[in-house]
């Protein structure tokens, strides 16, 4: 069953842990969802929502159920779910998932984007259309989900430290970030 916008329509935190387990398709590659972290609107320093809306940033402002796509450190791109309500700027970032239909490594934001074509021309899509390139699926199982603080985001200051970041403790796909980068 594709996540209905209802299901993104509420906090970021909620979303964030809901997705571990959901499947995500992406044209005819589909795999589980791992390892996410969330993103709480303008007053998160780690937010991009933080600068207010710009042309970069408009889609993380939009209806819950929206794709926000951004280029990182110039080369990565980053596949977020817009969520709680239009305007409120929360967004989960999707970091890492397991290959159901191949041996794809997507342990890793960047590398899952680039294994399941997810490019730009993404940002802004609607993830709970019926002919939506991209679409999330009712999670599969019951995962053992933990809890971190968040990656590469120590410029947010005591933001960084957070336990925003949840991962199936059980997957091997999880992403594996140097302990540096892990809070600040």
């Amino acid at each position: 069953m594709i996540l209905p916008r209802s299901f993104y329509a509420r906090d970021a935190l909620v979303v964030a842990r809901a997705l571990i387990g959901a499947r995500i398709v992406c044209g005819d590659r589909i795999a589980r969802i791992v390892e996410t972290e969330a993103y709480r609107g303008p007053k998160d320093l780690a937010c991009h929502a933080r600068f207010g809306e710009t042309p970069r940033t408009k889609p993380i402002f939009g209806p819950p159920g929206t794709g926000y796509v951004f280029l990182v450190y110039g080369m990565h791109e980053c596949f977020n779910v817009v969520c709680k309500a239009e305007g409120s700027g929360h967004a989960v970032l999707i970091r890492a998932a397991e290959a159901i239909d191949c041996d794809a490594r997507l342990d890793g934001p960047g590398k899952l984007t680039r294994e399941l074509a997810i490019t730009r021309a993404h940002n802004g899509c609607i993830l709970h259309a019926k002919d939506a390139e991209i679409k999330l699926l009712s999670r599969v199982g019951r995962p053992k989900i933990a809890t971190s603080a968040r990656v590469g985001v120590g410029y947010a200051c005591e933001w960084a430290d957070l336990p925003w970041r949840f991962f199936d403790s059980e997957s091997y796909a999880v992403s594996r970030p140097p302990k540096s980068a892990i809070g600040r």
